[in-house]
Formats: structure tokens, sequence, C-alpha cells
């Protein structure tokens, strides 16, 4: 970026000959190819258990099943467990490594299984009538345990009775013809569904007893206790503050260590906490241990001799896409703190993902962003500083060790191929090879049938002496001597990032093999570029990041293989709001069609109408009747009479249970639209929110998106 020239990099180019024998990608082959999820490396580091999502189109559903890849890379995976058409899924190994734990929906409604982790029949291990999710094991393997969402008047009951009243008023609800909502404080939605007054609430289980204990009446033992009774959430109700692990138990086995949502002003707060609890007394108030700071706490992990706690921080309250860095502290059998917090990823541009303890308490793996990429690097605790990149390209997350962490694996994904488990083998604590042969490979056979060009790696300058990095992704069949058509992705967040990662929403390569030079820009606010970079999309949308975008239009221009006559674009949420604002200014005249999903129309409707109210009252610097200007400023209805001075096309996608970005937002887009003449047309799903996720509505879907590309920018070299 500092050298502040064009630099061109090809990471990878399918052979010629080869991929005269392949095929382009189609939608079919978008649902075709197996969904590998959630990795868990046995204790012993010889296993990994994972789900493997099927997709069906014709019968509109999904099913995942677990499977089992021996580490050695020698053994075929095998199938652990047949779902018949439902759901098995987040595997978690007993600490001896005898069994697995899972969810399913085999029952019915989500539940807690087992199954042998040699082969056998699974069995039901909780009858929960609110459900039971995220299961996890105490490490003396004598307790589990989950999340379940309650209605909190019921919650300091014994079991069987808050059961039964939650089982009762569910039921009550959904055969009362009167459907009337009531609500009494934010947040009553998340995302694309009504909670209501019902809260996420951590509950623990027997399943053994051990050696020295003496057992009690199995009918009371061996039954779920709520320990975190009340009228607050014990779980992240946001993704944002979600880690891979929100929750766990302590080395003793006798208290859990959780992700609390915010005490009060959980709709405009980010002050998640951790907490701790007695697992053996619901009736103690939970014990805040992250209370110096006001911003976001979680993801506990306990260091594998239990000596130290680390988890992820950010430092700036109401802000969800500051830096996270890792905090460590010596803490006690119980899990209290008995030392200051110590920043072991304090150098700058660190911003952590996810982590795993390695070295026997001594280092961190982690992930990160970085440069369109999600690697894998080291923190060592004695020497913190920056985090080197030891993972080629491509995307890498769902870290797992071994006991002794000498063994991780992880999901490895690229632009072109979907996420498959790999293996990492360390000696002296510096892996051996990341990025290996996949050990689950689903999806072989389908991609050896595909041609799936590499993308190129480009960065131009932008002002303020920045560089911008982009993505471009060439169709099959590419020849440089034709002219071809272009369709310019802006992503979502804003503060996100196009990676050289799968998607199976948004996916590059399906776009590419329609016959389009597809161009991925990371602008202001694309994370994985320093935190300075990703602050500056805040209180200007429009701005500096919109100048970058037509930077990146610029050098796209000049590429002797495109047709300016044939050029489109589209995105989704901010990437959508991004469409709608160049729908609206001179940058319009250049394309001949903008497609736009699930978007922001109208800062001051969207305040009073998304649920997280945080975000928009960051990124404006206050609320609206305080700073109106700044609501007003770059926000697209504000200059709706230029849509009529362009009449640029617009394809206008949003649904009904989006809560994030609600339906009013495309209502008044397409409004304007229709109002000025413009040609628009309007894809409305009600089933969905702000992805589009039944299969046959995603291929319909893809059908509307691909047919409006056509129609104004038709596709192919000429």
């Amino acid at each position: 970026m500092r050298a502040f020239h064009v630099a061109a990099v090809v990471l990878l180019a399918a052979a010629p000959a080869a991929a005269q024998n392949k095929r382009p990608m189609t939608v079919d082959d978008l649902y075709a190819f197996k969904r590998v999820a959630a990795p868990q490396i046995s204790p012993d580091g010889k296993h990994v258990a994972y789900q493997v999502g099927t997709v069906s189109l014709e019968a509109n559903k999904s099913t995942t099943a677990l499977w089992v890849a021996a580490t050695d890379g020698k053994t075929p995976p095998k199938q652990l467990t047949d779902p018949k058409g439902k759901r098995d899924a987040a595997p978690r190994w007993s600490p001896d490594g005898k069994t697995i734990l899972f969810e399913s929906t085999r029952s019915g409604s989500s539940q807690l299984w087992t199954v042998p982790a040699a082969g056998g029949e699974p069995k039901q291990l909780t009858e929960v009538s609110t459900g039971a999710a995220t299961g996890v094991w105490s490490p003396d393997g004598s307790h589990v345990a989950f999340v379940s969402a309650v209605h909190p008047e019921f919650s300091t009951l014994p079991f069987a009775e808050s059961d039964a009243k939650n089982k009762a008023k569910d039921e009550a609800a959904e055969k009362n013809p009167v459907k009337a909502k009531v609500f009494t404080k934010l947040f009553y939605r998340h995302w694309d569904e009504y909670v209501g007054d019902k809260r996420q609430h951590l509950f623990v289980q027997r399943v053994k007893y051990l050696p020295h204990e003496s057992p009690a009446s199995p009918d009371a033992a061996f039954k779920p206790r709520d320990v975190t009774p009340g009228d607050r959430d014990a779980y992240p109700t946001s993704m944002t503050f979600s880690g891979t692990e929100d929750f766990t138990f302590t080395p003793d086995s006798r208290h859990l260590v959780f992700t609390a949502v915010p005490a009060k002003d959980e709709a405009w707060s980010t002050n998640y906490d951790l907490c701790r609890v007695d697992i053996g007394n619901t009736n103690t108030a939970w014990a805040t241990l992250t209370t110096a700071n006001l911003a976001a706490d979680g993801q506990p992990r306990f260091s594998p001799d239990g000596k130290k706690l680390a988890w992820r921080a950010q430092k700036k309250a109401g802000y969800e896409a500051d830096e996270w860095d890792v905090f460590v502290a010596d803490v006690a059998a119980d899990g209290t703190p008995t030392g200051e917090p110590k920043n072991v990823t304090a150098a700058p541009d660190n911003s952590v993902n996810e982590f795993v303890w390695g070295l026997g308490g001594d280092a961190l793996w982690v992930t990160r962003d970085y440069r369109g990429e999600v690697n894998i690097g080291q923190v060592r605790l004695a020497d913190p500083g920056q985090i080197p990149v030891s993972q080629p390209s491509g995307q890498c997350s769902g870290l797992s060790v071994s006991r002794d962490a000498t063994r991780m694996t992880y999901l490895h994904a690229k632009m072109n191929a979907p996420a498959e488990v790999a293996l990492s083998v360390s000696r002296n604590g510096i892996p051996d090879a990341v990025g290996g042969p996949s050990l689950s490979r689903a999806n072989e056979a389908l991609l050896a049938q595909l041609d799936l060009p590499r993308p190129e790696s480009v960065t131009i300058a932008v002002e303020g002496g920045r560089g911008m990095q982009m993505w471009v992704l060439k169709p099959p069949g590419f020849d440089s001597n034709k002219k071809w058509p272009v369709v310019y992705l802006v992503h979502g967040g804003p503060q996100g990032a196009w990676e050289d990662a799968w998607s199976f929403r948004w996916n590059p390569s399906l776009w590419a093999a329609q016959g389009y030079v597809v161009v991925l820009p990371n602008p202001r606010g694309s994370t994985g570029f320093s935190q300075s970079f990703v602050d500056e999309i805040s209180g200007d949308w429009g701005g500096k990041c919109y100048r970058d975008l037509v930077a990146g239009l610029d050098w796209v221009e000049k590429q002797p293989y495109v047709d300016k006559e044939r050029m489109a674009s589209a995105g989704a949420s901010f990437g959508g709001y991004m469409m709608n604002w160049f729908a609206v200014n001179d940058i319009s005249k250049r394309f001949k069609c903008l497609i736009t999903h699930c978007s922001v129309w109208n800062f001051e409707s969207m305040w009073g109408t998304t649920d997280e109210l945080w975000f928009d009252e960051h990124e404006h610097g206050g609320l609206p009747w305080q700073v109106p200007g700044k609501y007003r400023e770059f926000s697209p209805h504000v200059r709706a009479g230029e849509l009529a001075k362009y009449k640029t096309p617009m394809l206008v996608i949003h649904n009904d249970l989006d809560f994030r970005c609600p339906i009013g937002q495309g209502h008044e887009l397409f409004s304007a639209l229709q109002r000025q003449g413009v040609p628009s047309r309007f894809v409305n799903f009600p089933d969905e929110g702000h992805w589009v996720l039944k299969p046959k509505n995603g291929a319909y879907w893809h059908r509307e998106v691909f047919g409006w590309l056509a129609r104004y920018a038709p596709p192919g070299g000429r």
C-alpha cells in the first residue's frame, strides 16, 4: 500500500489444459456442494468430528450429519450419524474421548444427544420444552451445559415446574387466534425473529457421577437446572459479540464463565461482560469479572492447565467494529481472577476473530482478517507483539486443538473452493504445515468437474495516502483479446471485507461463471487493512468510501478487456446502501443497471425501526434529534430527486423478516423509483430475513439477479 502503485498478483491460475475438460459452475452446483462446518479435534488428536450439510433443492430443505475423519489422513472419513432428514450438528468430544455430544432436531425440537465416538446408536440426553443447543462438557465429564430461551418469570422454579409453565405459555400463544404481541422494552426482535420477553439462559445437567461422589436420587440429579435465572440474557443476542465459545466450565467443573448481555440498555449498549456462576447454587447472583471495561468482553477460554483465562475485548463503548484484543489473567480453579489482565495482542491492527490455546498455555493460536484473507498466527504470552502470518491464501476459521496442542484442525476455504477440514501439526510450537490437504474431502468430486478460476489481487492508490485492495475474478474461458462485461460488487458491513473465501449466498465464482468479470473492492471501512482504515467509514458512508469506489471503477474502466458499455453494480446491506448512493450520484451514469438487496435508503426511519440501535447511534454520532444533519448528510432519500436525472434501472430486493434493515427501507426506495419513472423491479420474500436461506428461495433469487444483469449488461466476451 505504501508504494501507491497498482500491483497485480496472480495467486493461482488453472492450467489451460485442465480447464478445457471442466465446465462453468451453475446455480444447481452451488446447492450441490456439501457444507462442512464445526470441526472438533479429539482430546488425543487422532480424530476430528465435524458436521456436513446437504441441501435438497427439490425437497426445499437441508439435512446435516456428523462425520469423523482420522488426522493421519490415511483412513477415509466416515459418517457417524444418520439424522434421517433432520439436523445433527455442533459435535463436542467428551474429556475421555469416548463420547460425542451434539445437538439434533431428530426428536422434533432441538435437543442434546450423545453418540459413541467409535460409532453406535445416538441417545437423547435432554428433554426441554424450549429446546437445548450449544452443549459443552465439564472438564471432569460429569456435566454438560447448554443454552435455552425461556420465559424469565418461571426461571427460579424447579425444572419440572418451570418447563411445564414454559410449554403451556408457548402452546397457548400458538393456539390463540389473537396474535397480538406486547413489548415492554428493547430488544424484542433479533435479526429475523420476534423474541418478545424470552431470555437465553444457561442450563446444566448431570450426565454421570464420578467415583468419589455419593449418588443422589437419579430422577432429581439428572434433570437440567437453570443456573442463570432472571430477566437477563446469559448468551450473546448479537452475532457481533459472539465467538466460537461463549461459555465454558471453570477448571474445577463447578462454575460457568460466560458472555452476558448488558444488564441494561441492551439495544444501545455494547457492554457485554464476562460473568461467573456457581452451577450448584442457582440463587447466587452473577459475579461480573470484567467490570472495568465498558466496551464488549467475551469468548472465555481457560488454558490447558487451568491457571489462566483468556478472552476477547474491545476498548470503545458503543462501537461494534472496534479492534478485538485478547486479554489474559491468572485465575484460581473456580475462575476467579488472581492477577491483573494483560493485553497480549496490543500491537496495532492485531484484531482477533477467534483463538485457542497452544504450547501448554504459553501461546495462543489466533485468526484475523489480513488484506483480504483470514489467516492463522501465533501470539507468545512472554513476547506479545505482531502476529506473524503462517497460512497460505484463503480463509481459516473454526480452530480446535488437541489436549497437548500438537495438532490443530480448522476450516480452510478459498474463493473457488468451499470450506473443508484441514490439519496443522506442530513441533516446538511451530506448525509444519498450515493449509494442508483436506481431511474431510466432502467436495472433491464436484470440484473436479468445475472450472473455477482463482482471483487476482490488485491495489490502487486512493485519497489520503491510502491503498485500496480489490479482487478481480475473471470468468471461465476468459480471453483477454475480447471485451467483457463487469459486475462491481460492494460488500456489506460496512465494517467487513471481500476475502479469498467461499460463500453460499453472494458467491463471486458463480457470478463470474455467468460470463462476467467480477470486481470486489475493499474500500474505506473494510477490515484487515488497519483499524484506522476501518474507522474512517464512521459518519462518512457517502464520503471517502464512495470516492474509493469511484477510484476503483476508474481503474476497472482502463483495463483493455473491459467493455465499459456493459457494467453493472450490486450489493447487500451496506453494499445495498452504496447501490442507492450510486443511484443518486454521478457514478450512476457509468452503470447499465444496479441491484440493491436489503439496503438502507433512509437513515432517519432506519434508526427507529432497526433492532440494534448502538450501530446507527455510533455511525452518526448521536440520536436523530441530537444530530439531525448527520442522519441526513449521506442519506440517499434526501437526494431522491436525482433518481430521475440518471434513471439507472434498479432491481430492489427486500424481505419482510429483515429487522436489521427493515422492509420499509425497500418500500420507500421502490416508491421513489416508480414515482419518477425509473425502470425498476421489486422482489420481496415474505418468509426471509436479511439473507435468503431457503433453498428454493435462494435459487429464485439467483434467477432474478442474473436475469436482471443479462437484460441490461449481457454476459460473455465479444
